[in-house]
């Protein structure tokens, strides 16, 4: 039988609520750079005009590419279990056949009121 790696805490993924907050201020600072085109356009000339423009028109675009990048580590290996082995009938944990569940109600003595449960 091959031995498994345990599952290291460094190999799991970050959690919903960190990845949505890095989503979250990455998406954040390009719109804010954003907001600093727009205002940059009230006081550039010549061509600085067309440079700010295109980052308050692309940058929205560019921004919600890259808020939505998943975050997965491409190049750690994935660790799968190991080949599954069935339990034998009646060992301990194996799941019991169709008709020992239904008839375990009725070969049951039946108990009185003062019998735990």
């Amino acid at each position: 039988m091959k031995h498994q790696p345990t599952q290291s805490i460094t190999s799991l993924p970050a959690s919903p609520d960190d990845e949505r907050r890095a989503r979250m201020i990455k998406y954040s600072v390009m719109m804010g750079i954003r907001v600093a085109c727009i205002f940059a356009l009230l006081f550039a000339q010549g061509w600085w005009i067309l440079v700010f423009a295109a980052g308050a028109v692309f940058l929205p675009y560019f921004a919600v590419i890259v808020a939505n990048v998943g975050t997965s580590r491409r190049d750690q290996e994935v660790l799968r279990p190991g080949g599954l082995m069935p339990l034998p009938p009646g060992s301990p944990g194996a799941p019991l056949s169709d008709d020992a569940a239904a008839g375990d109600d009725e070969t049951r003595e039946p108990r009185s009121r003062g019998d735990a449960a």
